[in-house]
C-alpha cells in the first residue's frame, strides 16, 4: 500500500522462524460443464512448487453434479513467512475412478503464493485454462484460517490454613497442575514456585496456553495438587482437588473462588476431617496470545521501503569491479538483496507500491549531495510498482547520478519513521513499516543513526541492513541488538531490537532463498512484539 503524508492534526518466543498451520477452504463458482447428460462432478487438487516442479499435496472430495461446489475437505499447509510458497489449485471433473489426473476433464486452475492468500484472508479469482485464457465464467474462492488455539490462561492462586507438614516451623507449599493424558494417566502441566514458611501462601500469577492446561476444552477435568517442599526431593503431600477451567473462570478479582484441598487418606481415616486447607483462585483470565499470522489475517499491511547506498566506495558502475556493476546476467549484490527481501514482503502489501530511496550521491542538475532521494527522480511520488519497478528504477538511475559520500543512514531511517509515526495515530494494528538498507561500508553518521534507531524502536517499524562487498561491518553488528541493548548518544535505550543485519558475502554460494530466511527470520516476532507492547489486537480479532 502506498503511503503519503497527510497533515497532522494539532493537539509485550517461539522458534526461530514463523511456522504454523493454515487451513484453506475452497469453493468454486460457475464451473465449466463437461458432462453431456448432467453437470460436472468437480474436485480440487492442490499443488506446491518444489525445486521448480509442481508437486501434488492433497485433493478434496468430489462434489456430484455441482457447478458451484463448496468442498468440505480442507487443505492444511505449514506456513513459512520467510519463504515464497507457490501454490496451484486445479479443478477437474471426475469421469472415472482413476487417481491419474489425465483421466479427468480439466476445469481450470489458479496459481498464487500462500502469502497472497493469508494477506487477503479470502479471495475470489478467475480460473484459467492451460492456454492462459479464462475457463468460461469459472471462479475459485480461497479462504484462509490459522489452525491454532491462541488462548492463554492467567491464574492468581493462594492458599489458606494448609496442613502443617514440618516438625519445626510451617510448610513450604507449592502447587502442581495436571491434565489427563491420552494414556489415562495424569500429565504435569505447570508447577508454581515454592513459598517458604507459611500455611497461607500467595503464589505469583502465571500464564500457560489453554491448550497445555486442558487441550482447549474448558469442561475437561484438571487436577491441582499441593505439596510441602523438601530439599531432598521427597515432597510431602498436603492435598489435592479436581476442577475445570470453566469452574476456575468463576473467580473474579472482587469475588475469589475457594476450593477445598483434600487428602484422601486423611479423609478415610478421620470421621471429622473437613479438609487440608483451602486453595483460593484469586483471579482467572483467558486472553488471546496473538501470532504474526493473526495480525496479517486481521488485515495488517507490511509497508516496504528500500534505501540504496550510492557512495563512491562502491566503485564506478561501468566497471566490473564495482558493486553496482550489473553483470551480463542482469544482476549484482544490490539487486539480489532487493529481490530476496522484496519478493517475500510484496505479498503483504495490497497495492504493491514501494518507495525506493538512494543516499550518498550527487544529483543533477546542480550536483548537490543527497542522502534521501527518490531513485525514480520523482520526490512527490517515489513509489515503484512491485519489486520489478524498484529494479527498473535502480537500473535507470545509475547513469544519471555521481557516486559520492559520506555514508549517512539517519536521513532515510527518519524518513520512514515519519510515516510509521503517522500510522500510530490510527491506534490499530493496520500498518507495519520495513526499511531495507543495502550498503557497502562504514556508517559516517553513527551517532545520528543510533539515535534514529532508538527513536524508531518505539514505532511500528523494523530495519533490515544487508552489507554488500567485503568491507568491515562491525558497526552494523553493533546496531543489530541481538547481543546487547542499543543506546542513543543521549543514553536512551532502544525499547526493542528492530535491526537485523546480514553480510551478503555469507550467502554468495547458497540458494537465493537462504538470504531471505536469514534477513526475515526476526521480522514476525518484531511485528507481534510491537503490537502487543501497544496493547493492539488484530483489527478483526474475536474475543477469547
Amino acid at each position: 500500500m502506498a503511503y503519503t503524508m497527510t497533515p497532522t492534526p494539532a493537539g509485550p518466543v517461539g522458534s526461530q522462524y514463523c511456522v504454523c498451520k493454515v487451513e484453506l477452504s475452497i469453493c468454486g463458482q460457475n464451473l465449466l460443464d463437461r458432462d453431456v447428460t448432467s453437470k460436472s462432478d468437480p474436485f480440487c487438487v492442490l499443488f506446491m512448487e518444489v525445486n521448480g516442479k509442481w508437486v501434488e499435496l492433497d485433493r478434496t472430495e468430489t462434489a456430484v453434479n455441482n457447478l458451484n461446489p463448496a468442498f468440505a475437505k480442507k487443505f492444511i499447509i505449514d506456513y513459512h513467512f520467510e519463504e515464497v510458497q507457490k501454490l496451484k489449485f486445479a479443478l477437474f471433473d471426475q469421469d472415472k475412478s482413476s487417481t491419474q489426473l489425465y483421466e479427468h476433464d480439466f476445469l481450470g486452475e489458479f496459481s498464487c503464493t500462500l502469502g497472497t492468500i493469508v494477506s487477503s484472508k479470502k479471495m475470489t479469482r478467475t480460473l484459467l485454462l492451460g492456454n492462459g485464457k479464462p475457463a468460461g465464467k469459472g471462479m475459485i474462492t480461497i479462504a484462509a484460517q490459522e489452525l491454532s488455539d491462541n488462548r492463554v490462561i492467567t491464574l492468581s492462586m493462594a492458599g489458606r490454613k494448609l496442613d502443617k507438614k514440618d516438625l519445626f516451623g510451617k510448610s513450604d507449599p507449592f502447587l502442581e497442575f495436571y491434565k489427563p493424558g491420552d494414556d489415562g494417566k495424569w500429565m504435569l502441566v505447570h508447577r508454581t514456585e515454592v513459598i517458604k514458611y507459611t500455611l497461607d501462601p500467595v503464589w505469583k500469577p502465571f500464564t500457560v496456553p489453554l491448550v497445555s492446561l486442558c487441550d482447549g476444552d474448558m469442561e475437561k477435568l484438571i487436577k491441582v495438587v499441593c505439596y510441602d517442599y523438601d530439599s531432598d526431593g521427597g515432597h510431602d503431600f498436603i492435598g489435592e482437588l479436581q476442577t475445570s477451567v470453566a469452574r476456575l473462570c468463576e473467580a473474579q478479582d472482587a469475588s475469589p473462588l475457594e476450593l477445598e484441598c483434600i487428602n484422601p487418606k486423611k479423609q478415610k481415616k478421620k470421621k471429622n476431617y473437613k479438609n487440608s486447607g483451602i486453595i483460593i483462585v484469586k483471579s482467572c483470565k483467558i486472553t488471546r496470545d496473538f501470532s504474526f499470522l493473526d495480525y496479517i489475517l486481521g488485515g495488517c499491511q507490511l509497508m516496504f521501503t528500500v534505501g540504496i547506498d550510492f557512495t563512491a566506495s562502491n566503485g564506478n558502475p561501468q566497471e566490473p569491479s564495482s558493486l553496482h556493476y550489473i553483470n551480463p546476467l542482469g544482476t549484482n549484490e544490490y539487486l539480489s538483496a532487493i529481490w530476496a527481501v522484496g519478493q517475500i514482503i510484496q505479498d503483504y502489501d495490497s497495492d504493491k507500491m514501494f518507495p525506493a530511496l538512494g543516499f550518498g550521491a550527487q544529483l543533477p542538475p546542480d550536483w548537490k549531495v543527497s542522502h534521501e532521494f527518490a531513485i525514480n527522480f520523482n520526490p512527490r511520488n517515489p513509489f515503484c510498482s512491485g519489486v520489478e519497478g524498484i529494479v527498473q528504477a535502480y537500473s535507470a538511475c545509475l547513469p544519471h547520478i555521481r557516486f559520492y559520500g559520506p555514508t549517512n543512514f539517519s536521513p532515510i531511517i527518519n524518513h520512514v519513521a515519519r510515516f510509521a509515526a503517522q500510522a500510530t495515530q490510527q491506534e490499530t494494528a493496520s500498518q507495519y513499516f520495513i526499511l531495507l538498507i543495502i550498503t557497502d561500508g562504514v556508517i559516517s553518521d553513527m551517532d545520528e543513526t543510533r539515535h534514529a534507531v532508538v527513536q524508531a524502536s518505539k514505532l511500528p517499524m523494523s530495519i533490515i541492513i544487508v552489507g554488500v562487498g567485503n568491507a568491515d561491518f562491525a558497526a552494523m553488528e553493533f546496531l543489530d541488538g541481538d547481543s546487547r541493548v542499543l543506546h542513543s548518544y543521549t543514553g536512551e535505550e532502544a525499547v526493542r531490537d528492530i535491526v537485523q543485519f546480514v553480510p551478503f558475502r555469507n550467502f554468495r554460494n547458497v540458494p537465493k532463498e537462504t538470504l531471505a530466511k536469514a534477513v526475515l527470520a526476526e521480522l514476525p516476532q518484531q511485528v507481534v512484539q510491537y503490537f502487543k507492547h501497544q496493547n493492539l489486537p488484530p483489527i478483526n480479532s474475536e474475543p477469547a
